[in-house]
């Protein structure tokens, strides 16, 4: 039976998810039968889990042949209405381009007839005070057009110039025509961005070639290599510890420390393998990983910067979710297999209130090893250490703040607006966990990390109105949900009314 706190705070988590599942249905229900069939297939994509860790919740445990049943089910619905969706897409996309094409033809007379006076007008204004030169900026103005983007005003921006107007059909098809024209005329010396305005409306912005992202430099390189070599010490320092001893104070014993440190470092390198497949792919350049060494855990993972220019927010998104979706894969096949591999004798001997520190590990613990989380202490495989230490580094640079793999995820799929204000709420929750829990230094040293390295956003994309599709936005909120997921601990009432010790 529940007391009640535990009532009041079970429907405040009932509540929650059906508030969400409400504002969803809202959100999407205004792009008609695709809005839904998009909703549909990111509640099919969690479904698995939320009924899962529901189940859990009330105390009925699902053995992996139940959770790879629900997983099985959930693929295929997921298959099937994306066939649905791309069927309506493809009639909706029918009907939408017909209704551009009439609307184009009524409105473009009355452009025609006003393009002269608009033109002659930025003419003898922009000109005068534009970084960009006057042959150049008379050229730039050629590149536009009333089936792309109608500009009537030009204002300077750094060291070029951003054009207001009126954008005509698909951003994308839009942007591609534009740059096209752009690269025939000028080939590599400006880039072009199709961004929304602070007003929310579409702007074309040029700069010059010299505003690319830079090379990571000498000094920079030097830092990389010293924070590698740091990341190396704090790896077999935290595998000593680990193990019961302190390995600066018996540095004999560092072969012992090697197995959870290379176990660790498989993980860290799956992450940044995983970002460099997809860049290589896109023809992106990416800087060498910087790694962040730490007592606590052995690595926090890597900062990597972008040396490219990204065509899209799809870019971003395919760049960014690769790293932490193969290390994530990884570390939980890792988690698994120790659970299971997990017998009486094994090598570690974990106390099993460690086991409340994660909904997602706590659950997964108690559905395989089952009656002998009961006890205090509980012997298990070092797999389940090396996949909980991946889980947990992955969760962390899933945070949703900045240009962490988190904050350009929800950067792609959201927009810069929403990003930002994540990354504040990011900012004030690991600020309020560190006051209220000041014995944990990983929420403060987050929270100083974002703050003074990774709370900006990463630069715009070159087109930054066109969406990524709905699979993507899907999969984006099943990773933070793990997220959250790996990050929440169980309540101790909970953990123990399911048998966490």
């Amino acid at each position: 039976m529940l007391n009640g706190s535990e009532s009041i705070a079970t429907l405040i988590i009932i509540a929650a998810a059906f508030a969400i599942l409400i504002w969803g249905y809202n959100r999407a229900k205004g792009y008609g039968r695709l809005g839904i069939l998009a909703w549909l297939q990111s509640i099919v994509l969690m479904g698995p889990w939320l009924l899962f860790f529901g189940l859990f919740a009330i105390g009925i445990y699902l053995n992996l042949v139940g959770i790879l049943f629900l997983l099985v089910t959930s693929i295929a619905v997921y298959i099937w209405l994306g066939k649905q969706l791309r069927g309506a897409g493809q009639e909706a996309l029918l009907q939408q381009k017909a209704a551009e094409r009439i609307k184009q033809e009524a409105e473009a007379s009355e452009e025609s007839s006003q393009s002269t006076n608009s033109t002659e007008f930025e003419n003898n204004t922009a000109s005068e005070i534009s970084p960009i030169p006057d042959e150049d900026l008379a050229e730039l103005k050629g590149i536009f057009g009333i089936d792309t983007f109608f500009a009537t005003e030009t204002i300077p921006y750094q060291d070029g110039a951003i054009f207001k107007g009126n954008l005509r059909g698909e951003p994308d098809i839009a942007h591609s025509k534009m740059n096209q024209k752009l690269e025939d005329i000028f080939q590599d010396k400006y880039r072009l961005f199709l961004v929304e305005s602070p007003e929310q409306k579409p702007v074309v912005v040029i700069l010059p070639k010299t505003n690319d992202p830079q090379p990571t430099t000498l000094a920079q390189k030097n830092l990389a290599l010293i924070l590698f070599i740091g990341t190396i010490l704090t790896s077999l320092e935290a595998g000593s510890l680990l193990q019961g001893f302190d390995l600066f104070s018996d540095f004999g014993r560092y072969g012992e420390a090697i197995p959870l440190s290379l176990g660790l470092w498989t993980i860290l390198i799956a992450h940044e393998i995983g970002h460099r497949v997809i860049a290589n792919r896109y023809n992106i350049r990416l800087s060498i990983p910087f790694f962040l060494p730490t007592w606590q855990i052995g690595s926090f993972g890597a900062i990597t910067r972008f040396e490219s220019l990204l065509p899209n927010r799809t870019t971003l998104f395919d760049i960014s979710f690769a790293g932490p979706a193969t290390a994530g894969i990884i570390s939980l096949l890792l988690l698994v297999c120790g659970l299971t591999l997990s017998h009486s004798g094994s090598m570690f001997q974990l106390p099993t209130e460690f086991f409340r520190g994660s909904v997602l590990v706590g659950t997964l613990a108690r559905v395989i090893l089952g009656s002998s989380l009961e006890a205090s202490v509980v012997d298990i495989h070092p797999l389940v250490v090396i996949g909980w230490l991946g889980l947990v580094i992955t969760a962390l640079n899933l945070l949703p703040a900045g240009k962490l793999d988190g904050g350009r995820i929800v950067h792609a799929i959201y927009g810069r607006k929403t990003a930002r204000r994540t990354t504040l709420i990011t900012l004030i929750i690991l600020g309020f966990v560190a006051l209220f829990n000041p014995t944990n230094p990983i929420p403060l040293y987050w929270a100083v990390l974002i703050l003074f390295l990774q709370r900006d956003l990463e630069r715009p994309v070159k087109n930054e109105l066109t969406e990524p599709d709905d699979t993507r936005a899907a999969w984006a909120l099943l990773a933070l949900f793990l997220m959250l997921a790996t990050l929440i601990p169980l309540s101790s009432s909970l953990a123990s009314r399911i048998g966490l010790g």
